[in-house]
């Protein structure tokens, strides 16, 4: 859009006619006329003149004119210079904000599959625990290893007959063997108790694996979609900077 056609754009949404508008800005009608069609191009007090006249802002006149007409029959024009400085700060701005805001989710991909991998927020071992039975109560912690240790000192002494070790171990094993196996996300260490209506369990540590808990796979997922977006977000501001350079050199 030139000058002369965004004077006229304007005028016309103020429901202004060129004798209204000349006689606000104090100048003649034909010179008006030559103003919208780009026959003359207008000096830096007449272009301060029209702006008062027609009660907008430079920057708000002056957005949407070809930027070749800016930097060229208009660039003697005050208002015009520092439009040009002024977006070319906006443009910079822009770009500043857009890097950082690409830098800092790229940031946070890496740190979420960071915390995903690492198990920060969610552990990624499971912890296998297993319990032989209820203790009760005044029983030893140990009351299954010892039960079979008496039997062994037994049967060592001669006291006690093979056929009668392997009845009373296996009488005492149906009645109180109850193998129960439980599964934490977390270390509970190698052995942990819990109370039970007739005393308590004692679990013990069988085994540890590695597995991703579903926290951590949406993390990681996450993690791997914002740095996904940073990058693209560096790639398109990359490509618009450069289509933005191509079109200000055409137009030079």
């Amino acid at each position: 859009m030139n000058f002369g056609e965004k004077l006229k754009q304007i005028r016309t949404e103020k429901n202004l006619t060129q004798p209204q508008l000349s006689a606000t800005i104090g100048i003649e009608q034909s010179y008006l006329s030559k103003l919208e069609n780009d026959k003359s191009q207008p000096s830096a007090d007449m272009f301060s003149a029209i702006v008062k006249a027609l009660e907008l802002p430079p920057a708000e006149f002056l957005s949407g004119i070809d930027k070749h007409v800016l930097q060229g029959s208009l660039r003697h024009i005050p208002e015009v210079s520092q439009f040009l400085n002024g977006s070319v700060t906006r443009r910079v701005h822009h770009a500043r904000r857009w890097l950082f805001g690409a830098a800092a989710c790229c940031a946070l991909g890496f740190a979420l599959m960071l915390a995903a991998n690492d198990g920060i927020f969610s552990a990624n071992n499971l912890y296998k625990y297993t319990s032989r039975g209820v203790i009760q109560k005044n029983e030893s912690d140990n009351v299954f290893d010892q039960f079979k240790e008496v039997l062994n000192l037994k049967l060592a002494a001669n006291t006690l007959t093979r056929e009668e070790y392997a009845r009373q171990l296996a009488e005492f094993e149906a009645a109180r063997v109850r193998l129960q196996t439980a599964e934490f996300w977390g270390d509970r260490g190698s052995v942990f108790f819990e109370h039970t209506e007739n005393g308590r369990r004692k679990f013990e540590l069988a085994g540890v694996r590695y597995v991703r808990s579903p926290l951590n796979k949406v993390l990681q997922y996450l993690g791997a979609l914002c740095a996904f977006c940073g990058v693209l977000a560096f790639l398109v501001e990359w490509r618009l900077r450069r289509a933005s350079a191509a079109i200000e050199n055409e137009l030079k």
